[in-house]
């Protein structure tokens, strides 16, 4: 990111965003505020996000930024923090309220495109899609036969969802199109939605044993770090599918790689990886994984209300009201 120095003569807010966002969100934020820098499609360095924080009264940032005391330790002005996502594991939210900042984040908005993909990441697994348009493209392809790229039926089947929240909600309520039992796994009871095909509340292990796809929509924080690594994967049925669109680091991916090669689990769909943007090349080698490059709420409408939630959220604030989406420790 490239910064400019901002004419004092400008009253108005001074708006530092760190990553380029979709044109009508950019033309929102230039028409309310100025901006101090360029930004590009590249996440800023240490140093570049240092400077831009020290000079806005507010900012819009996205999960690969870390937000903390080294960052906003000389940004005086700063008012607000807007998280360009639902998770906010990239704040430090301690170290925000030490100096009196708003967090905000954007719930809701990306359920629908997050549950989309979930499912376009099963069904893709299932149905072998990615190396069936693999052998298509290459040309090896000679003709149907009986035994080729003999995938897995979903419809029927069990599936597992680790996490009842808002995108899990989703998942599960797609579900009932496939006429699937549904177990989950949260810390709360929640109420079902289909009558005909009603959710169960179960245990992990139990979940991991029964399911046939197991999805992944839990926060990443401390207790959920490698929820599934090898001794759960080990009670995953040899037929089972893996699926996350939660965070990278929720799965061990040594341990994933290990599963896949042994066969302890048949295939996986991943949206999200440990130590993104690197893939453990394990992954890659396996025939049975699509590997997407963090697309869950990777559509237009989306992304542009994912940043008109961040203006709505620094607006209030700046205006001296609650911001409507604040998060906090």
């Amino acid at each position: 990111m490239v910064l400019r120095r901002v004419t004092m003569t400008d009253a108005r807010p001074r708006l530092y965003v760190s990553r380029l966002l979709p044109e009508p969100v950019m033309v929102a934020a230039r028409k309310q505020y100025v901006l101090v820098g360029r930004p590009t499609d590249t996440s800023p360095s240490p140093s570049e996000l240092a400077d831009g924080l020290r000079e806005a009264d507010a900012a819009i940032v996205t999960l690969t930024e870390r937000i903390d005391t080294a960052a906003i330790g000389s940004a005086l002005r700063l008012k607000v923090v807007a998280n360009y996502a639902v998770g906010y594991n990239n704040l430090d939210l301690a170290a925000l309220s030490t100096r009196g900042v708003v967090a905000s984040n954007t719930p809701d908005v990306l359920t629908d495109a997050t549950a989309d993909l979930t499912w376009a990441l099963l069904l893709a697994v299932a149905r072998r899609v990615i190396e069936g348009d693999r052998l298509v493209r290459s040309g090896g392809w000679t003709g149907w036969t009986p035994t080729q790229l003999v995938g897995t039926e979903v419809a029927g089947r069990t599936i597992g969802i680790v996490g009842l929240g808002r995108i899990g909600r989703a998942v599960a309520e797609r579900a009932s199109g496939f006429r699937m039992t549904v177990l989950y796994h949260s810390r709360c009871p929640v109420t079902t939605v289909s009558r005909e095909h009603p959710w169960r509340r179960v245990s992990l292990p139990e979940l991991l044993r029964q399911a046939d796809f197991v999805s992944l929509h839990v926060p990443f924080s401390d207790s959920t770090r490698y929820l599934i690594g090898g001794p759960e994967l080990g009670m995953m049925k040899p037929s089972g599918v893996l699926i996350n669109t939660a965070r990278g680091p929720v799965v061990n991916e040594a341990a994933l790689v290990k599963a896949l090669e042994r066969g302890t689990i048949a295939g996986a769909g991943l949206d999200v990886y440990e130590d993104e943007p690197a893939v453990n090349p394990g992954l890659a080698k396996h025939e049975r994984t699509v590997l997407l490059p963090h697309l869950g709420s990777a559509t237009w409408s989306a992304r542009v209300n994912m940043g008109m939630i961040c203006l709505r959220n620094i607006e209030a604030v700046l205006a001296g009201r609650p911001a409507p989406d604040r998060v906090m420790s």
